[in-house]
């Protein structure tokens, strides 16, 4: 058992390769950056090139790629509703800022994304009873809708939390670290993957990576609640990352 933990350690931290890249170059950036260059341009250049060399090396599929700039996209814009809202902030100044929201954000939540690609491969996962995807494309939608409008309307994630586990209720995933094939269920993976993007939401904000209104004068530990943001945000990556690649699919077992 002790080597199996080991061994799914190590998985775990090979799936995390681009996660742990960012953290690093947040670190560095955080005591050393060319004096031409203000530190949100330099932590965008560094994510360039880390980018850059996992496509040479061939680390992700033309069509895991698509999945990951999408997230790009996705990410960015979200940010930029998000601190235009007054949510949290990214004090510093850069070059490439757009509505006061540095580029590299959207590595962020591109990183979830490489690490949900990496993990499947390195743990061999296979889904078991996934739901019909018209009714994931919905709950999705619904999810990503929400976050833009709880700021106009009730917020409707409690609601939509409940549904999901309604949803997912008879969904898990196999995966393998070594001979023996082991199974989770997909709420509690949800919640596991979110609980750990907390944490290192926590290392990111200590790193200034951005901060929340809370931390303008030191920093604090993110509230916990937001472990629920997170929690809607993991279903919403895994769950068009598995609808977006047909490489997926067909690791599906009804």
């Amino acid at each position: 058992m002790i080597k199996e933990l080991a061994l799914f350690t190590i998985k775990q931290a090979k799936s995390c390769i681009f996660p742990v890249s960012i953290f690093s170059v947040l670190f560095i950036s955080n005591f050393w950056v060319p004096n031409f260059l203000h530190r949100y341009d330099f932590i965008l250049l560094c994510l360039v090139i880390i980018q850059t060399i996992f496509i040479l090396l061939k680390q992700e599929t033309k069509q895991e790629l698509l999945v990951i700039f999408s997230f790009h996209f996705f990410g960015l814009f979200f940010e930029i509703f998000k601190v235009n809202q007054g949510v949290w902030s990214y004090p510093e100044d850069a070059i490439f800022k757009i509505f006061q929201v540095p580029v590299y954000s959207g590595f962020m939540y591109a990183a979830v994304a490489t690490y949900v690609i990496h993990a499947w491969k390195n743990l061999k996962l296979q889904l078991l009873n996934w739901p019909q995807t018209k009714y994931v494309l919905v709950v999705s939608s619904i999810i990503y809708l929400n976050f833009f409008t709880n700021h106009y309307i009730y917020d409707f994630r409690w609601v939509i939390i409940v549904a999901i586990i309604f949803l997912f209720k008879k969904t898990s995933f196999n995966f393998q670290v070594s001979e023996k094939v082991r199974n989770i269920s997909a709420s509690l993976s949800f919640l596991l993957i979110s609980f750990f993007i907390w944490m290192a939401e926590n290392i990111s904000t200590l790193l200034k990576a951005w901060q929340y209104p809370h931390q303008s004068d030191a920093w604090s530990v993110v509230d916990i609640r937001i472990i629920s943001s997170w929690f809607l945000l993991v279903i919403f990556v895994v769950t068009l990352t598995i609808t977006l690649s047909q490489k997926y699919k067909e690791h599906r077992i009804e």
